[in-house]
């Protein structure tokens, strides 16, 4: 493990965790931390700089959500393979501007993985935390319950019921850090080899983790209403992993129909469940929201996992598991001698941040932010953009950009980055061969750029269409 060795301005523009994402990122790029080199613990590097862990957090979250770390489950964070390193002509022509530091960027990055963090509430944060750790409460400091406090659990199950419908008690809920832990704990409950079908296209990283487990991974295709059930039914898997309130790539809304065709499937046979991943489902701009598919499930059948990296922030690296009786019961049993992976002190501040109402009042204020940049979005593109289709607004944090022309989508996203803009292929989030009659279909996330910039990056976008 290297020192990371960097000089902090507390004084200047930049909030001192964009200098350190900015710092590991250049000295990645720049081949200075090698690959599967590992890095300090975020506590070890806030010790080290003498700055808060949760500014540490929020930037190793960014190189995390950016492809340039990866976090390994008990062992820590590693670089991660970068094949196109950047030099200064290159980064000239390609349109990309370069900070004071000399770091190279996209000038516009239409990532579906950037939240936006000015807004955070810092000062609310930081009073909760200073009031945690003056309050003396020496029990924190002690291990805690292996599904995570109880205080937090009944807070979530609170939340989760008044939001997204879910029936549950706080004995059925698992506090993780990230959805990546929980899903390696759930690998424990259900078993090895088993067989579990994922929506095609899908979200990658769930597909990874699902393939270094022993189990067979089937990809199923998509029609407008969501998964097909019959070709689910067809690959003999006896687990599906599913988004069915915002769907990523595609956006789509599961409607009640296809919920209850999926319900159906999964109590025709025993041992199957639905893993339902509730991506991005705090975000809806038009219409009512649309409950969890755990809220019609009454056979025991929906394994619902969220976490609040997209309602809070990505380094608050907490997320959530509920479990039907069965598993439950099956993880008493045998696996609550896994310890939670989640700081008591971190739970005990977001309990108090949703308990006193400031996560409600961030969730709204970000509703309304994200709402104007969708807005701004869909409307630039509408104006500037030809020989497109969008498909996938009115929720979540991207939307969909159907080309009808003759270049491919390969060509538009190397286009958009010799003119430093960043877009992002469908194609990438398929598993196997792409369908017939392949359109070529780009991702647009908004809510890291403000209005102005998402305006100047579509009219630079429309030379590339």
């Amino acid at each position: 493990m290297k020192d990371l060795v960097m000089e902090l301005d507390s004084r200047g523009i930049r909030p001192l965790y964009e200098q350190i994402y900015n710092y590991i990122k250049e000295e990645i790029r720049s081949g200075k931390l090698l690959y599967q080199e590992k890095l300090p613990s975020t506590r070890s590097l806030a010790e080290y700089l003498q700055v808060s862990r949760s500014t540490v957090d929020l930037a190793y979250e960014q190189l995390l959500s950016e492809g340039y770390i990866e976090s390994r489950p008990y062992k820590g964070f590693f670089v991660c393979q970068v094949e196109e390193l950047y030099d200064l002509k290159d980064a000239m022509e390609r349109g990309e501007e370069r900070t004071e530091d000399g770091q190279a960027r996209f000038q516009y990055d239409f990532s579906p993985n950037i939240v936006e963090l000015s807004s955070f509430p810092f000062g609310t944060w930081k009073k909760i935390t200073k009031e945690t750790l003056t309050d003396d409460r020496k029990e924190m400091f002690a291990l805690g319950h292996p599904q995570g406090d109880i205080q937090l659990r009944r807070t979530i199950c609170h939340y989760l019921h008044t939001s997204r419908g879910v029936n549950c008690l706080p004995e059925q809920i698992i506090v993780g850090a990230g959805n990546d832990y929980l899903l390696l704990l759930l690998e424990k409950i259900l078993g090895r080899h088993r067989s579990v079908a994922l929506e095609n296209p899908t979200y990658k990283r769930a597909y990874q983790i699902f393939d270094s487990f022993a189990y067979q991974v089937r990809t199923i295709p998509m029609d407008r209403n969501g998964i097909s059930v019959d070709a689910l039914e067809r690959s003999g898997a006896d687990l599906a992993y599913v988004m069915p309130s915002h769907q990523f790539p595609t956006g789509i809304v599961m409607p009640i129909g296809r919920r209850l065709e999926l319900l159906r499937w999964a109590a025709g046979q025993e041992g199957r469940y639905l893993i339902e991943d509730d991506y991005d489902s705090e975000f809806r701009y038009r219409g009512k929201p649309i409950p969890s598919l755990q809220a019609s499930d009454r056979m025991g059948k929906v394994i619902y996992i969220g976490t609040f990296s997209k309602a809070i922030a990505p380094a608050i690296r907490i997320s959530y598991m509920v479990l039907p009786g069965e598993l439950l019961e099956c993880y008493r049993q045998n696996y609550r001698f896994f310890s939670s992976t989640v700081s008591r002190i971190d739970q005990s501040i977001l309990d108090v941040f949703i308990r006193e109402g400031a996560f409600e009042r961030h969730l709204n204020k970000m509703r309304k932010i994200y709402k104007s940049r969708h807005d701004c979005l869909l409307s630039a593109c509408k104006r500037y953009l030809k020989n497109i289709t969008i498909s996938g607004e009115n929720a979540g944090l991207h939307l969909l950009l159907h080309y009808r022309g003759k270049r491919a989508e390969e060509e538009l996203i190397r286009l958009a980055s010799e003119r430093g803009v960043r877009v992002y292929g469908v194609s990438e989030t398929y598993i196997g061969r792409l369908p017939e009659n392949w359109q070529p279909t780009l991702i647009l996330g908004y809510a890291g750029l403000d209005e102005k910039d998402i305006e100047s990056g579509v009219r630079i976008l429309s030379d590339c269409i």
